[in-house]
């Protein structure tokens, strides 16, 4: 459903538009990756059987010569020049977090118990932030896109090495499938890779591979309309008008993307704007389903210098209970007392 809501409003935002320079085409990737959002979550609160579905998303497009690529989860990005692999994406998760806040070290997190808990993913939630970046490419580049199956087992070095290795992309993606399986392969595993060549690239100077936020003056707030009134219940949409979970590949390729039409270009427009989280509560998804209104458990992370994370409260304890656990533990001593007084 995800890549069939991006791919639709891509071709709706960007294709069709009068406007193709780099600053609409971000742009254009944005705001697919939040209509995506939302029609996925639309689709689980008129479906309560599928409350809570949800995905990482890690979307990849390219222009001219720049990479841009929008993320929601823990889902990366790798860019592979002269040899080396580097990450340009952060995962959205709790380890990142406190690595950032210098709570823990990436080698803490890489074996933490709780590695996999991710702060977004694309349908849990009305509202997800999208974090936007940019790359200059030269010719030659990598592109290694995978789900944390295969950056939870296999290193960036490993990466390296396979891409210099293996000329043919499709081998490339097999052979790193194959070592996330041999060092354990706990999770599903999906790899794409994307090597960049031709006249219009260059091959001198660039800056080196890293994350880097994309800083367009329209990517600063980034609007989609959004119908308030129809989130909780989704009584004006129509299930018909939105993918399937039985959907699959032939045909996703074969059925024309459909627009989405549950969205009302005069709804009341929500505005999105980035927000760092650090210092502040941090949204930790509870298992099991989930309505709207029902708070998340959080998570408070300090900056670096304002100590441990802020463990959540003790629940409080009613104190009628309380004199009952005394009292019954009284009269078990006494009982105990009384026995042991007549057999003596």
């Amino acid at each position: 459903m995800a890549t069939e809501v991006v791919l639709a409003e891509l071709d709706k935002r960007w294709r069709t538009s009068d406007e193709h320079d780099p600053e609409m085409f971000a742009h254009a990737l944005r705001v697919a990756t939040e209509v995506a959002n939302t029609r996925i979550h639309a689709y689980a609160q008129a479906h309560p059987e599928n409350r809570g579905m949800g995905t990482t998303a890690t979307i990849a497009g390219l222009l001219q010569d720049t990479l841009f690529v929008c993320q929601v989860g823990d889902s990366r990005a790798y860019l592979v020049r002269d040899g080396v692999c580097s990450q340009i994406t952060k995962d959205q998760s709790l380890m990142q977090k406190l690595v950032e806040a210098g709570e823990l070290t990436a080698e803490e997190a890489e074996v933490s118990e709780r590695r996999n808990i991710i702060l977004q993913a694309l349908g849990p939630e009305p509202i997800v932030k999208v974090d936007l970046t940019s790359q200059q490419l030269k010719r030659g580049d990598t592109l290694v896109l995978c789900s944390d199956g295969l950056s939870g087992q296999v290193r960036a070095t490993e990466i390296a090495d396979v891409v210099a290795a293996e000329p043919d992309l499709v081998q490339v993606c097999k052979k790193l499938i194959d070592l996330a399986n041999e060092a354990g392969g706990p999770d599903n595993i999906t790899v794409v890779a994307a090597r960049f060549e031709g006249p219009g690239l260059g091959d001198g100077d660039a800056e080196s591979p890293a994350h880097r936020v994309y800083r367009g003056s329209q990517q600063q707030r980034s609007t989609i309309p959004v119908d308030r009134s129809s989130i909780p219940g989704i009584a004006a949409m129509d299930p018909s008008d939105m993918p399937t979970l039985e959907t699959d590949l032939a045909k996703v390729k074969a059925k024309p993307p459909r627009s989405n039409a549950s969205v009302d270009p005069s709804a009341e427009t929500v505005e999105v704007s980035p927000r760092d989280v650090v210092g502040g509560p941090v949204k930790v998804g509870t298992s099991g389903p989930r309505g709207v209104d029902t708070p998340l458990e959080t998570v408070e992370i300090a900056p670096p210098g304002r100590g441990k994370p802020k463990p959540a409260a003790s629940p409080r304890v009613d104190s009628g209970y309380l004199r009952v656990v005394f009292g019954t533990i009284a009269l078990l001593v006494l009982v105990i007392y009384l026995i042991s007084y007549f057999n003596r």
